[in-house]
């Protein structure tokens, strides 16, 4: 008869569950990262799911417009007539509700004496940097490396404002993304026609990220 060692029964169930407990973990730096800036973790898994639901909606800045075009097909053997709709919008998840965040730790910063000065450098370094590696890709809109906001973002804070670099991270990261990568592309991207998301797809992974890691330099 084969007798199963229950070490192995323990090993093998905490290999099992190592994931669950990382995520567990890594969720209780967040929410401990944002109370440090002043929301409760309550609010932070509310704001959490709000991004994360909220980057499904976006709201038109003004009237679509219905365009008649043409769509090649086999080749540009043959055309087929489409109405696209065009305009623009701002992305629930992905600007409205994390700009609302950035003039909030921008009050807290301005409440508690630090000047604002090297928030708006951070700023105007990240949107820089953002202009400079996004790309405009045909059918896609905007797209940045959802690993360069969080890294430059946490990087310029760190070493403008090692004493608050949290906030700096969030604030530089949101509006430089923001600025940089959409709003500067603009006119690039209404070349191509369709509908344009201010904060969408091409960039919400990286400015979802920034929260993220803001809420890590806070809690540690």
């Amino acid at each position: 008869m084969f007798f199963f060692p229950i070490g192995c029964l323990i090993f093998v169930l905490f290999i099992l569950f190592l994931p669950v407990l990382f995520v567990l973990g890594y969720f209780h730096i967040v929410t401990l990262g944002f109370e440090k800036l002043g929301i409760s973790p309550q609010i932070t898994l509310f704001l959490l799911l709000a991004i994360l639901i909220g980057s499904a909606v976006n709201i038109p800045l003004g009237r679509k417009k219905l365009i008649y075009v043409e769509e090649t097909r086999f080749f540009g053997l043959w055309r087929v007539p489409k109405i696209e709709a065009r305009g623009v919008a701002i992305n629930l998840g992905g600007a409205l509700i994390p700009v609302l965040l950035s003039f909030y730790f921008l009050y807290l910063i301005w409440q508690k004496g630090f000047s604002l000065q090297p928030v708006l450098i951070a700023t105007i370094l990240m949107t820089i940097v953002s202009k400079i590696l996004s790309r405009v890709i045909a059918g896609r809109g905007v797209v940045l490396a959802a690993l360069i906001p969080p890294v430059f973002a946490a990087l310029f804070a760190l070493i403008l404002t090692p004493g608050f670099a949290a906030p700096v991270a969030f604030v530089s990261g949101t509006l430089g993304v923001l600025i940089g990568a959409d709003i500067m592309n603009l006119k690039k991207v209404q070349k191509f026609g369709g509908f344009i998301s201010i904060g969408g797809a091409g960039v919400f992974d990286g400015i979802f990220l920034v929260g993220i890691v803001s809420a890590l330099l806070a809690g540690f």
